[in-house]
């Protein structure tokens, strides 16, 4: 969507001139919703050039795979590949284009599909590995700081100026957490790992993570410091968590079968500081911890390899990817000095740097939820820089990313209090990432965004990027557009003026990611903030993935604003593959100078309980109200509830409405067919110094028929006139002096 790039569909004489279509069963697309989904299709404009060619495993199994590539008019252009994806080393030219692929030798040909490369395609190439590994080995090390980076004595006053005090700051930084941080050993965490996961077992895995963290961090700020600085007393302490680091088994607690996030984590923190610490690391210590960077990375890669590549054909790993991603560096800051770096790199690089999230198409997005968009975009930094400067491929240049960025600006506003839908809803968001995220992407709105936010930058991050950051290279700074629209996530923002202190923040879901990973079973769900204040939330907290509370409360129908039936009955949020299957869509989103309007269907989420669950929204700008209209059928009777969560007590101020107010802010919902009552209900215990408040419009319904509902969100309970009006299936709302007209 994102206004939204319109597919060019190829006419289908075109492509029966190319290749004969529907002559076999289309292998290459699985009917497994876990298997990746074929791409390019359905003649889609391709937003990078060169795109990612992506397909399922042949059914018979093959070892390689030809894919041909041919342009309108030309003769096709073929390529061996031993995985089932591929990204050119070059770009296309522009023009309407075919592919298909085959088992290397066989007659077998997927069916044909279709895609264009136009203008408004971004040329983003990578070279192939060959070409990056001579690159690569050509730098010198330190080969992970930008050329920027020099010795402070070296530093022109205006650098000074804009740096001291990140220099100061991490200086106080290191020496408090000399003291402070615990030595680590593997004695601190004796509980043995296994399923299922109990409260205890999950805070140690926290309590890992968070001191693996913390030691990585020490390493890394003062072995910048003594670059920066020579202070002995950085080189030292930088060796001591360097050691510590390395003496934790990797059959330990911190292993990959027990730990993935520590065992990651410590080779990263390793490799990077052996590179960082280049020509001042002894060759003792050295090869002791590229020896645990080399036993530790075998058991990643381990992972990653099987299945000749599990990602290849099950990217929704939301584990899996981030491992992929820290591979990719690993492999490239290891090329050299670790045997194994060659192979990993040949896997791992092109891989991530094709097809960085499965979270979201190419117009970028983050299906799992803002939250876990937020903790992306943080190892994203910590990766990216250094991938950067050592290879040359800038992926805060890649179109996935601007779209990414657009994501977060639309959902995480300045000024936001939470963050929106999924894991991590409830918390508040860390601007300090998203402004250091936002100051590396050269566009418009990444600058505006980056201007908007006060949040000051994380002190190591500043000093080890490239000086002065890329946001500069922006010409100018120009805000996004009050509503935003990401089709292939099914997620809906509507702004009255996004970024000002009295911004009406308004956010529709339907999904076709569903429940699964770290989504909810919130499709055709909404949550509202003005001016700062959330006033329509999703209920409960994050405490941990799979604990009894996410199971049965966070992540229900019945803890979202959305519709349920018969006490709480919601969409079915269970199973594995079938979350992706029980799922949503935006049907419909259309940004008008007077309103917004954006139309999803939930059906599917049901899981066959409902027949019907389509949800309308529209945000009339004059009035400054939403109006909800929910369509609900099902072949047995039920009464349905329209669920409302708010951060504070909700006052019922008759039997059709009730009144939100927090903060200063307030919203009033009024049942404008008169047929469904508001009446509160109890739910679970909230978070220890957290309000919540629940109710329900209820609406009995005789099976057979369509029900509806039909609210206004009054915002600032202005109690504005409403009339409706009917005429066959089309419903006419006229609040105050504005009318709209529902299909």
């Amino acid at each position: 969507m994102r206004a939204h790039r319109t597919a060019i569909v190829l006419a289908a004489a075109l492509s029966s001139l190319l290749w004969p279509l529907g002559a076999q069963a289309d292998w290459a697309q699985s009917s497994d919703p876990l298997v990746v989904r074929t791409n390019p299709s359905n003649g889609e404009e391709q937003l990078q050039n060169p795109p990612t060619f992506t397909w399922a495993r042949y059914p018979g199994g093959a070892t390689r795979y030809e894919i041909q590539i041919v342009a309108e008019g030309a003769s096709p252009i073929g390529v061996t590949v031993d995985r089932t994806w591929y990204l050119p080393p070059k770009s296309l030219a522009r023009g309407h284009y075919t592919w298909r692929v085959r088992p290397a030798g066989s007659t077998e040909w997927s069916g044909a599909r279709a895609f264009s490369i136009t203008d408004k395609s971004t040329t983003f190439e990578v070279p192939d590995n060959a070409t990056l590994r001579t690159r690569i080995l050509d730098k010198a090390r330190p080969r992970s700081l930008p050329p920027s980076f020099t010795q402070y004595a070296a530093w022109s006053a205006p650098k000074k100026n804009d740096l001291d005090p990140y220099l100061s700051r991490l200086v106080n930084e290191v020496k408090l957490q000399t003291a402070a941080l615990p030595d680590l050993s593997d004695e601190r965490w004796p509980l043995v790992i296994n399923a299922p996961l109990t409260a205890a077992m999950a805070a140690q895995q926290r309590e890992i993570a968070h001191r693996i963290d913390e030691a990585s961090r020490q390493l890394e700020a003062a072995t910048i410091l003594w670059r920066l600085k020579k202070n002995p007393d950085h080189l030292k302490e930088a060796c001591k968590r360097g050691d510590q680091l390395a003496a934790l088994s990797p059959s330990g607690p911190t292993s990959y079968a027990n730990q993935d996030q520590a065992t990651r984590q410590i080779a990263l923190a390793l490799v990077k500081a052996a590179d960082l610490l280049a020509g001042d690391l002894d060759a003792g210590r050295k090869a002791r911890w590229l020896k645990i960077v080399s036993v530790r990375g075998a058991d990643m890669f381990s992972d990653l390899a099987a299945d000749g590549g599990r990602l290849d054909q099950h990217p929704f790993d939301s584990h899996g990817t981030t491992l992929l991603a820290y591979m990719a560096v690993i492999s490239t800051l290891a090329l050299g000095d670790v045997p194994d770096a060659r192979k990993w790199f040949d896997f791992a690089f092109r891989d991530y740097v094709a097809a960085p999230e499965p979270w979201s198409g190419q117009e970028g997005g983050y299906a799992n939820g803002t939250a876990y968009a937020e903790y992306a975009a943080a190892y994203m930094l910590v990766l990216w820089d250094p991938l950067r400067q050592v290879t040359g491929v800038n992926m805060y240049a890649k179109p996935w990313t601007a779209g990414f960025m657009d994501f977060l600006i639309a959902f995480v506003p300045p000024g936001a209090p939470l963050h929106a839908f999924g894991d991590g809803s409830d918390t508040k968001p860390d601007f300090r990432v998203l402004r250091a995220f936002a100051n590396r992407v050269a566009s418009p709105h990444a600058a505006w965004y980056a201007d908007k936010l006060t949040a000051l930058d994380d002190a190591l991050s500043v000093l080890e990027a490239p000086y002065p950051m890329p946001v500069a290279a922006s010409r100018r700074k120009a805000a996004p557009p009050n509503a935003a629209g990401f089709q292939s996530i099914g997620w809906v923002a509507m702004h009255s003026d996004i970024g000002s202190s009295g911004d009406m923040s308004f956010y529709f879901k339907s999904s076709p990611y569903g429940s699964f990973n770290h989504s909810h079973g919130d499709q055709n769900g909404m949550l509202l903030t003005v001016a700062g204040q959330p006033l329509l939330v999703e209920a409960g907290w994050y405490d941990w993935y799979g604990s009894p509370l996410w199971t049965d409360w966070y992540r229900q129908t019945k803890a979202q604003n959305a519709v349920t039936f018969d006490g709480g009955k919601g969409q079915l949020v269970s199973g594995y593959r079938e979350q992706l299957q029980r799922n949503g869509s935006i049907v419909q989103f259309s940004p008008r100078p007077d309103h917004d309007y954006a139309e999803g269907d939930a059906t599917p989420a049901y899981g066959g309980q409902l027949t019907q669950a389509r949800g309308q929204v529209v945000y009339l700008h004059g009035p400054n109200a939403i109006v909800v209209r929910d369509k609900l059928s099902s072949s047995a009777p039920h009464t349905y509830e329209f669920n409302v969560h708010a951060p504070g007590m909700m006052k019922v101020e008759s039997p059709s409405s009730v009144k939100i107010a927090a903060g200063r802010q307030s919203v009033c919902l009024r049942d404008l067919n008169g047929n469904a009552p508001f009446a509160k209900w109890s739910g679970p215990p909230p978070k220890k110094g957290v309000t919540e408040d629940h109710g329900a419009f209820y609406l009995k319904a005789d099976g057979g028929s369509v029900a509806e509902f039909l609210v206004l969100l009054d915002i600032g309970c202005k109690r504005p006139r409403v009339t409706v009006g009917e005429s066959g299936n089309r419903r006419t709302v006229k609040v105050g002096g504005q009318v709209f007209e529902f299909g």
